[in-house]
């Protein structure tokens, strides 16, 4: 089986599906992440890629440190502009995307809620399930979105919210996501902030209390397609 995992910021794919990325890896599936943004510039008043230079090659290295912690080594960075997605043109994320689906030809993705309060989440979310429409692909069976402490639960709308109804039991890997996050170190937030390591494994107890194991990652699912043979 083949996995792709489409993150918008380094650290995404550990928090959204690290679990279960390591449950995939130890099935021997064949896994492949892509990071769409770069994950620093936000923080500056005006998008500098030369003042941050330094801090983006670190992140960089960080973000592999990381996933190799997951067994992950299929990573991918395409460097576009943090938390600013919005000021690109929507086809030429799309055309991106396309480019990597057909090229790789996944049987599940996994990506973003498009409820997200993160304006480079609902981009990727709605990128994703257009790059992926079903056409030409029998080969991509399922599209499962996570969520992302500090961004699904802070949707204000009573109608835009994320409501999971896919559940993965990750009790076995909850600590090399837990291990991955801890490489993350400047990205994560101290308690009690619902991105500390803290949140993120009471959340894993909680989603794991509502189907009845110990930890596990929620999922909405958004596609589901099983062709004729």
């Amino acid at each position: 089986m083949k996995i792709l995992v489409i993150a918008a910021h380094p650290d995404d794919e550990i928090l959204g599906c690290g679990g279960t990325i390591a449950k995939h890896i130890k099935n021997k599936d064949k896994v492949k992440t892509l990071i769409l943004g770069e994950g620093i510039t936000s923080r500056q008043p005006k998008r500098n890629l030369n003042l941050s230079k330094n801090k983006l090659e670190k992140l960089k290295k960080i973000s592999i440190q990381a996933n190799k912690k997951i067994g992950m080594k299929d990573l991918v960075h395409h460097n576009l502009p943090d938390n600013r997605f919005d000021s690109l043109e929507f086809l030429d994320i799309v055309k991106i995307l396309e480019k990597e689906i057909f090229k790789f030809k996944p049987n599940i993705i996994y990506t973003h809620s498009s409820y997200d309060l993160n304006i480079d989440h609902k981009i990727i979310s709605k990128a994703t399930i257009t790059a992926s429409r079903p056409q030409n692909n029998k080969f991509l069976k399922k599209i499962l979105l996570f969520e992302i402490p500090s961004s699904s639960e802070w949707q204000s709308s009573e109608l835009e919210n994320f409501k999971p109804n896919y559940f993965i039991d990750i009790s076995k890997t909850i600590k090399k996501k837990i291990d991955a996050l801890k490489i993350y170190k400047n990205e994560m937030k101290k308690w009690p902030h619902p991105r500390s390591v803290r949140a993120v494994k009471m959340l894993s107890n909680l989603r794991g209390a509502q189907i009845g194991c110990n930890a596990a990652e929620a999922f909405y699912l958004a596609r589901q397609i099983d062709f004729e043979k």
